[in-house]
């Protein structure tokens, strides 16, 4: 488990003496542009250098990525037992994608859970996580009226991501992304729209 890796004594690669290296993160995304350029963005802005980015060549539906993302990880793994030298496999892998209308999403989730594979799932979309930089809960809205409102934040957006407008409200999205998952959870509706988990990922990678 992730857990147990973190916690041991991680051996240093042979001839490169380390001393407590962050931890490993790969990043799966569904989408070609928001997402891996928000996250790549916020990686270089918080100078964490043991973060991987990948747009999986698998994209269309949720399980086909954790698929990936699953091969991935245990190739990692089996790279580094053969050298020797645990800094290679990944300690966190993540699985960035939307709600949507994707089929087989429960399916999804529980190969993740099975495979300690992390997700971070916005509902409806990722642009979620981005209006919540500058403005409190939207309330239940559609995709596109989301990619609407954050166009009014950000000039020009048309699915490319400016993060010089995005950091200064960064600590304040994770607490209305925390309080949106606090009142799905008290409503027995975790998960809804409009909730997304983005925060859990970029905080992982913020405090490492």
């Amino acid at each position: 488990m992730t857990s147990n890796r973190r916690n041991r004594q991680r051996r240093p690669a042979r001839g490169i003496p380390r001393l407590n290296p962050k931890p490993r993160l790969l990043v799966f995304c569904e989408g070609k542009n928001t997402e891996p350029q928000y996250i790549e963005a916020f990686r270089k802005w918080c100078r964490n250098p043991r973060v991987d980015v990948e747009i999986a060549k698998e994209r269309g539906v949720p399980l086909t990525l954790v698929r990936a993302a699953k091969e991935r990880k245990l190739d990692s793994e089996k790279e580094a037992r053969k050298a020797e030298d645990d800094n290679i496999a990944y300690d966190e892998v993540w699985c960035v994608f939307d709600v949507d209308a994707h089929p087989n999403l429960n399916d999804a989730q529980q190969m993740a859970r099975d495979n300690d594979i992390k997700l971070a799932i916005s509902n409806p979309c990722f642009e979620l996580w981005l209006l919540l930089h500058f403005r409190e809960n939207p309330g239940m809205q559609h995709r596109h009226d989301l990619q609407k409102m954050v166009g009014d934040f950000i000039p020009d957006y048309d699915k490319h991501v400016n993060f010089d407008l995005l950091k200064e409200g960064y600590p304040t999205a994770v607490t209305r992304a925390q309080r949106l998952d606090a009142q799905a959870a008290n409503d027995r509706e975790e998960g809804r729209n409009p909730t997304t988990g983005v925060y859990r990922l970029t905080e992982s990678i913020h405090q490492q």
